[in-house]
């Protein structure tokens, strides 16, 4: 009976968790397909005529949202190559590298990324005009990049705490270098810890707001903002109109989240048990 009881309990605070944390999304993915009376009608309709009315509007009335929503594929790509490859060679030197140090630099990293974004967009900004990066792709790949490194770095190095050093050292007198190790004994054993950090990159660079409204006006503008737009529109917001943007906005995350969902689990859980 006790074992009963804990199982439904579980399955009752899972089942409370999920519908916490689906119900906005799921209301804003039917509502999409809505008309705007529909909505926000009281008591809600759970049986509608669905409609592609709000995302023909989309297209015609906001085409701009469709040509960011590229820039965001570029930055985002762009910030996770960049953030994989720095971190994947800093988390192999806190791996297999002690000293006081780098014991510090640890410390240093965590205490950086507890800073609120704000804290450092503002000193940035006339950095970032002189040296003429401003509404460039460059500028938001360097600050997404470096705003998830740290954690990135973490990620690799608990990654690789799994690989055994003998596998360097049979690689070494092998002949291999320090890079042909890297690349053909470590990168394969630690690719869930690299996957698993490149999604959150990934997935915070597709939908970051606040660097992208102060360091782009036009050619590198992301997607968030066009949605921030429909919301703040002159004439008002057209909540269909809105919800078919974040509909879209979303969907690739969702897809690659559910995509990666094993790798993303069993890279963060490296290191958590020990043989």
């Amino acid at each position: 009976m006790r074992r009963a009881l804990r199982v439904a309990l579980k399955t009752l605070a899972a089942v409370v968790f999920l519908l916490w944390s689906l119900a906005p999304v799921l209301f804003i993915v039917v509502s999409s397909f809505k008309s705007g009376l529909e909505i926000f009608a009281y008591p809600p309709r759970l049986l509608f005529t669905p409609t592609l009315e709000n995302y023909v509007s989309l297209w015609h009335n906001w085409p701009a949202f469709f040509t960011t929503m590229g820039n965001s594929l570029i930055v985002a790509g762009g910030a996770t190559v960049l953030a994989a490859a720095v971190s994947f060679l800093a988390g192999y030197g806190y791996s297999r590298f002690r000293g006081r140090l780098l014991a510090l630099s640890v410390l240093y990293m965590i205490a950086i990324r507890l800073l609120p974004p704000i804290v450092v967009t503002l000193p940035l900004f006339p950095v970032v005009d002189l040296l003429g990066l401003s509404d460039t792709h460059a500028v938001l790949i360097l600050l997404y990049a470096a705003f998830w490194v740290s954690l990135f770095t973490m990620i690799m190095k608990t990654a690789m705490d799994e690989v055994p050093m003998e596998l360097d050292e049979a690689a070494t007198v092998d002949g291999a270098g320090p890079l042909r190790t890297l690349w053909h004994v470590i990168l394969p054993l630690a690719v869930q810890g690299t996957l698993a950090g490149a999604l959150f990159v990934f997935v915070f660079a597709w939908n970051e707001y606040l660097f992208a409204l102060i360091f782009t006006t036009d050619n590198a503008k992301t997607a968030p903002l066009i949605i921030s737009e429909v919301m703040d529109a002159i004439y008002g917001t057209d909540w269909g109109v809105l919800f078919a943007g974040v509909t879209v906005q979303i969907l690739p995350v969702v897809l690659l989240v559910g995509l990666a969902q094993r790798l993303l689990v069993s890279g963060l859980t490296a290191g958590s048990v020990k043989g």
